[in-house]
């Protein structure tokens, strides 16, 4: 891993959870284990009404975790029940972090191409719906990241376990002089926990 986010790493892996996000944790824990139990590859599609911030931020610190935790053959996604964008100050909070990251085009909707080690593959980063096509159709866990879309989607089709994980939004510190700080500690919450995710997976 890149050194800067080594040791932003070593930051998230010193945050507290309280029990009870931990029992909020527990049914992805299980479906990662099971997976690993039936020799599988385990699909997390992690879903928010805009996939524009939150489900960016837990698709991406999930996937670094594994590698990090190496735990193989985990496949992590994003999508939300309506289109927007990637949402630039998440961008720039994780390159504060320590990922590097490219925009690839000047669209509407741009795509991103995010790396947290030199020889991994790029995480590609764009908002999209749950069921686009670059996302897993089945067989994968539905992973709702706020409460809008957990209450918009009673079911989520294809999804083979659908577990509720969901975080405050960032969004209320847009255009406030908090904004930097709240995207930090927001990004810093969601990567501590999938990292306690990952780190019980072989226990």
């Amino acid at each position: 891993m890149y050194p800067k986010l080594t040791k932003h790493i070593e930051e998230i892996l010193l945050q507290k959870i309280s029990d009870e996000r931990k029992a909020m944790l527990q049914p992805l824990i299980d479906f990662i284990k099971q997976k690993k139990r039936n020799q599988e590859s385990a699909s997390v599609n992690f879903i928010c009404t805009h996939n524009s911030r939150r489900s960016h931020l837990a698709q991406i610190w999930a996937q670094t975790a594994s590698a990090y935790f190496k735990i193989p053959d985990i496949h992590c996604y994003s999508g939300g029940t309506e289109t927007t964008a990637l949402f630039p100050k998440v961008v720039e909070t994780l390159m504060e972090a320590g990922f590097h990251i490219w925009k690839l085009n000047n669209s509407e909707n741009p795509v991103y191409a995010v790396k947290y080690s030199e020889n991994a593959l790029p995480l590609i980063a764009f908002s999209k719906k749950y069921d686009n096509i670059f996302n897993p159709s089945t067989g994968f866990a539905a992973i709702m990241t706020c409460s809008q879309a957990d209450g918009d989607c009673p079911f989520i089709l294809g999804a083979e376990k659908r577990i509720p994980v969901t975080f405050e939004d960032p969004k209320i510190s847009n255009a406030t002089p908090e904004q930097t700080r709240i995207y930090r500690e927001r990004s810093l919450q969601i990567g501590a926990e999938m990292f306690y995710v990952f780190s019980q997976i072989n226990h």
